[in-house]
């Protein structure tokens, strides 16, 4: 999901979601939230005691700091066997250093997606899709027309939109209307029982759906779909957060660079680029330090594999053939840091919390109960000594979590636009969780 102005009526719902969490959010330390499924259980994050110590050193050595630029790979690396590849090779490989990888076609093997949604031939199985989805209202964006740095979007049938990507693909990949492109379409939102896809062990500890699941009133969980030629603009995704992208069918071409390589191809305004490819760039003039931005690390990805996209790299996707994806949005403790302060940030340019949570869709009152949702939880697996909490994270992955909220909440607590938040009816306030996590935190490490 890219970072940008949002229709209206979608910052509305999710403001009116956010304003529900004080009078709606019940949950506590003495009982369990009720998650929502949506899709298969995931098999449990393993983060073993090595692993949980090679983050918390990782960590520690920041400084209460978030990872620098650091040097951008020649390439990015290609994970191919399933079962030699661990949560903890992911961890030191990927998660810690923030770096791109992509997985072969081995790991989405038994998706049901890919058995249902294409043909033997390799494409979008359009029949099927009408019989399942036909009569569902899906977001469609047009890629001819830009909206700032975005595209405009309206709403239509699922079948009116596979009628116009048939009549695209008989006319040449042309049409009147532009090209088209179905995004951000919640279907595991709306279908909670269909067998979609597993969640990889990998991306199992996400926080961002997690707290949403609790709301059950939302999540960052998209299906995108859209004919050879359909792409999505220059963007990060929302909340600095990772993101993971399979192809159900279909190839993609990916265009990425590391965090403040985008810095270097803003114009002279401070605008970033609409689209990375064009020849605008060249102009040095209106983009007058174009030239000291590396080239981009291309991916092309193939019906099948996943790419993994770390916090904060700016990134652009063209869709090579007829394309359906599913992408997740998901926020943890190795990329929270980098949450924090992108909503520091986007407070120090807009100077006005109303302002900044119509941008960004959250503010600070809210980034509390978001951390407090987790944090309930996790403090729930660290007390009762539980072998796996409901959404099957052992018992050193809920101390790591705990380890870096207690980090950020400080940060926050000690934060003087948090200061001025009425608090009084929070539950429980503030500085008392930060204490219930910092007592939690230091019980794992006592000898």
């Amino acid at each position: 999901m890219r970072v940008g102005p949002k229709p209206q009526a979608l910052v509305q719902r999710k403001r009116g979601a956010l304003c529900l969490l004080v009078s709606r959010l019940v949950l506590t330390v003495s009982a369990p939230a009720e998650v929502r499924r949506r899709v298969l259980r995931p098999v449990p994050s393993w983060m073993d005691r090595e692993t949980l110590a090679l983050a918390d050193r990782h960590f520690r050595g920041l400084g209460g700091g978030v990872p620098g630029i650091g040097q951008a790979p020649g390439r990015v690396a290609f994970v191919s066997e399933p079962g030699a590849f661990s949560y903890a090779d992911f961890v030191r490989g990927f998660l810690l250093p923030n770096l791109p990888c992509v997985f072969s076609s081995a790991f989405t093997q038994g998706w049901g997606s890919r058995r249902r949604w294409v043909t033997p031939a390799g494409r979008p199985d359009f029949d099927h899709l009408l019989r399942t989805y036909g009569d569902v209202v899906v977001p469609v964006a047009n890629c001819g027309v830009q909206e700032y740095n975005s595209n405009p979007k309206e709403h239509m049938p699922l079948r009116d939109y596979i009628t116009y990507w048939k009549e695209y693909i008989e006319g040449g990949y042309s049409s009147p209307r532009g090209c088209l492109y179905l995004k951000d379409w919640h279907l595991c939102r709306d279908f909670p029982v269909e067998d979609v896809f597993t969640l990889p062990v990998y991306f199992s500890s996400d926080w961002l759906n997690e707290f949403w699941d609790a709301l059950d009133v939302d999540d960052y969980r998209f299906v995108y779909a859209g004919p050879a030629g359909s792409w999505s603009p220059f963007h990060a995704d929302i909340f600095r957060s990772f993101s993971w992208s399979v192809n159900v069918c279909g190839r993609k071409k990916w265009l990425l660079f590391p965090p403040g390589q985008e810095e270097a191809l803003r114009d002279r305004h401070g605008n970033l680029p609409y689209d990375v490819t064009s020849p605008a760039l060249c102009d040095t003039h209106l983009h007058p330090r174009s030239q000291l931005a590396g080239p981009p690390l291309e991916i092309t990805q193939e019906a099948g594999e996943m790419v993994f996209v770390p916090s904060g790299w700016h990134h652009q996707v063209h869709n090579l053939d007829d394309t359906i994806s599913i992408n997740h949005n998901w926020v943890n403790g190795f990329n929270l840091a980098n949450m924090w302060r992108f909503l520091q940030q986007e407070l120090c340019a807009v100077q006005e919390e109303v302002i900044m949570r119509s941008c960004s869709g959250i503010n600070f009152e809210d980034f509390y109960h978001f951390l407090k949702v987790i944090a309930e939880k996790r403090l729930l697996v660290l007390r009762e000594a539980a072998a796996e909490d409901s959404a099957g994270l052992g018992f050193e992955q809920a101390a790591f979590d705990a380890g870096r909220i207690t980090e950020v909440l400080a940060s926050l607590v000690a934060h003087p636009n948090f200061q001025r938040v009425d608090t009084s009816a929070f539950s429980p306030q503030p500085k008392e969780l930060l204490q219930q996590l910092r007592e939690a935190v230091d019980a794992t490490v006592a000898p």
